[in-house]
């Protein structure tokens, strides 16, 4: 019998895209001959699978596993190129055992998964269902000390799901917190932050969105402005990050100045500036509530952000809680769709 080399593997696999498993299994059956094992391959389907490579998969669910003691969570996103197919009742258990596989066994990373015995599924997947599929991405967080908390939510139609961790004082607080972190992982699902503070902006980023927002208001306004309309509120700032103490101590002087001009009598100013500071502090971090989950308006209670809700929370726990990490998949999210052009997809089945 021939030695199976990792050379002929490799081959093997870069010529039919098939599981690097199945293709030692069928080079072995065939003794080494490389033209029988591709045809060994294709005999199962598994060549066939390969073949939906060039495919763009959008469309899929999300998976999630939470650990019974919170300790351990994970999000996977399944891909497949229709919304049909991800209604199908073998796919879904498909992506709820993906989860589990990878919570369980703690894969390295989407190539490692796809090489073990559990990513041969995805093949036999493909060959039955007949369009590509495939496990996009996947993380996991883990809770690994008594004062951290942890908890998930996946979204109703399975095409969203979010993890979200804090750091709590003690082990108390941490068990305590778990229903608002649900809540947290809720909101994100809806609002769709891409980090989690607005100290994580780069200030080349936040400079371009400056810019690039005021421009855009400045062209909303004129068409407002030529309708009749109210014009809308035109930003020195998009980001806390912006917002230095000279900022502020600007700011707060030229509110006094025109609380003055409008007449208001100085000795009631304190109480009337620090609601208008709260508005300039809303009015110029727009970025940040639209990116930065922890500075996002709460839904729950949109008087407050999100870390402020956390806060209250964990106060109303006996204790202090901090969100330290997070992760949210959204099923398609950054995938450039093909335009499916039906007659010419017709035109080339005929000819």
């Amino acid at each position: 019998m021939a030695a199976v080399t990792a050379a002929m593997v490799k081959e093997l696999r870069q010529a039919t895209d098939a599981p690097m498993m199945d293709c030692k299994k069928v080079l072995v059956e065939a003794d080494g001959d490389m033209e029988k094992a591709k045809e060994l391959l294709k005999e199962r389907g598994i060549a066939k699978a390969a073949k939906k490579a060039d495919r763009v998969a959008a469309e899929g669910l999300t998976g999630l596993k939470i650990a019974d003691d919170f300790s351990k969570a994970t999000v996977a996103e399944v891909n497949s190129e229709t919304d049909f197919v991800a209604q199908n009742e073998g796919f879904q258990n498909l992506v709820k055992e993906t989860a589990e596989e990878i919570f369980n066994n703690n894969p390295a990373d989407v190539e490692a998964f796809m090489n073990s015995d559990f990513g041969n599924k995805f093949t036999e997947s493909v060959t039955k269902i007949g369009e590509k599929i495939e496990l996009r991405r996947f993380a996991t967080l883990n809770a690994d000390e008594p004062n951290e908390a942890l908890n998930g939510y996946i979204h109703s139609n399975n095409r969203i799901a979010v993890i979200v961790k804090a750091k709590c004082d003690s082990e108390k607080t941490a068990e305590c917190m778990r229903d608002t972190l649900k809540q947290v992982a809720m909101h994100a699902s809806a609002m769709k932050p891409s980090t989690l503070s607005y100290k994580d902006f780069d200030s080349e980023y936040v400079e371009g969105e400056t810019k690039g927002r005021i421009e855009a208001l400045k062209k909303d306004n004129e068409e407002l402005a030529r309708l009749k309309k109210p014009l809308k509120n035109v930003p020195q700032y998009v980001s806390m990050m912006q917002l230095t103490d000279e900022v502020m101590a600007k700011a707060e002087a030229d509110i006094k100045a025109e609380l003055l001009a409008e007449g208001k009598p100085e000795k009631i100013l304190d109480k009337i500036i620090p609601g208008k500071i709260a508005r300039f502090i809303l009015d110029n971090t727009l970025l940040d509530q639209e990116q930065a989950l922890l500075d996002q308006q709460y839904v729950l209670d949109d008087k407050l952000t999100v870390a402020q809700a956390v806060e209250k929370a964990a106060k109303a726990c006996g204790g202090t809680a901090e969100i330290t990490e997070f992760i949210r998949l959204e099923v398609g999210e950054g995938i450039e769709k093909a335009e499916d052009d039906f007659a010419a997809e017709v035109a080339a089945q005929m000819s």
